[in-house]
């Protein structure tokens, strides 16, 4: 099956990833809320994502406890 995926979420998930870096998971300010509590993460400075301003967003460390 060949399928396309149009939307915001798309758009924002594809400028995130074109702020990231090589092997490393960057998440959004949402995600980092919903599992602070479960993984360690980094803050980055906020970035201007075009179409959406200032964009916080997080690397993903690993679990907590490890």
């Amino acid at each position: 099956y060949i399928y396309d995926v149009f939307g915001d979420t798309i758009n924002t998930t594809s400028r995130m990833e074109s702020h990231s870096e090589p092997m490393r998971i960057n998440v959004s300010e949402t995600t980092w809320q919903l599992l602070q509590s479960k993984f360690r993460f980094t803050p980055r400075q906020p970035m201007e994502i075009k179409g959406k301003g200032m964009m916080r967003m997080y690397f993903l460390e690993g679990v907590m406890g490890n």
